[in-house]
């Protein structure tokens, strides 16, 4: 019998997927789906205030970093209480989830039980799939990491089908706006799958920061706003940074009302299964088609 503690949201979801959901003993702070998981112990949390404005929280971040501070922390005593075998972290992105070197240092110091980790890093869809497949045998049952991977590569190949043959709109995915950034590592692939032209990131890297004038250049058809850890609510309340900037009201997407708020903290942000539900949100905001996500996990800006 497996004692999982899962440290990041998308890990969490993979382990759920899996059928590992009962053998889950703890979660992080982030860790929210399916919605049993909430019941879980938290342990970890983060060392900066989340609230604020897109800049308030970028400015924290990097106050954090440049003092040379992990910008999360683990609870290494409530995880020697839980006793897990198995921990499942990543080493993708120390801003995005605790980091590989604070578990080991918390498991190796803390945690009598001594259990495995697992360290996730995905950069590009292929990553996805390898820890997909990882995760599986760590739980013992590679055959069900097969059988899901066959499942999540079947219903992206649907939306590749579906798109294939049409028009393909320039598109700017934007995952934070101030400073503004575009949105790299997996999103670009999920741009093609759907059918668009990504015009910013590049995929298996980092998501890079942008320039305004470099979007006023590029013109893009779509505009998807998906900033990392927000839902369509918060994505709402943050579009003044956007907004208020000259050259926002220029841009076609913005005139032609082709700009699109996305959660992007439930789907883009997670590198999990429900990146293939991210590829057809996309799907349905490129060409009108219908996978049942609109008003849930996308909406037009008004």
């Amino acid at each position: 019998m497996h004692r999982i503690v899962s440290l990041l949201p998308s890990s969490t979801e993979i382990v759920c997927a899996l059928g590992g959901a009962d053998f889950l003993v703890g979660r992080s702070h982030e860790c929210d789906f399916p919605e049993q998981v909430r019941r879980l112990p938290v342990c970890t949390a983060a060392k900066f205030d989340p609230e604020g404005s897109s800049a308030e929280i970028d400015a924290r971040v990097k106050d954090l970093l440049r003092d040379a501070v992990s910008v999360y922390k683990v609870d290494a005593e409530l995880l020697d209480r839980l006793a897990p075998d198995l921990v499942v972290t990543q080493s993708q992105c120390e801003v995005c989830a605790v980091s590989l070197k604070d578990v080991e240092a918390a498991v190796n110091l803390r945690v009598r039980s001594q259990p495995a980790i697992v360290s996730l890093e995905p950069n590009r869809l292929e990553d996805v799939w390898q820890d997909i497949g990882r995760v599986a045998r760590a739980l013992g049952d590679a055959a069900r990491g097969e059988e899901l991977l066959i499942s999540l590569k079947r219903r992206l190949q649907e939306v590749e089908v579906r798109t294939g043959g049409v028009p393909r709109p320039k598109v700017a995915c934007i995952e934070w706006f101030e400073p503004l950034m575009a949105a790299g590592n997996w999103i670009p692939q999920l741009v093609e799958a759907a059918g668009g032209d990504n015009l910013f990131g590049e995929a298996g890297a980092h998501s890079p920061w942008m320039e305004w004038e470099a979007l006023s250049e590029s013109d893009p058809d779509h505009i998807v706003l998906m900033p990392c850890g927000f839902d369509i609510a918060r994505c709402r309340t943050e579009l003044a940074a956007l907004e208020g900037h000259p050259a926002w009201k220029t841009l076609r997407a913005v005139q032609q009302g082709a700009v699109y708020l996305t959660d992007g903290n439930q789907y883009f942000n997670r590198p999990g299964p429900r990146l293939v539900e991210s590829a057809e949100i996309l799907a349905e905001i490129f060409h009108g088609l219908d996978f049942g996500h609109r008003g849930t996990g996308w909406c037009r800006l008004a």
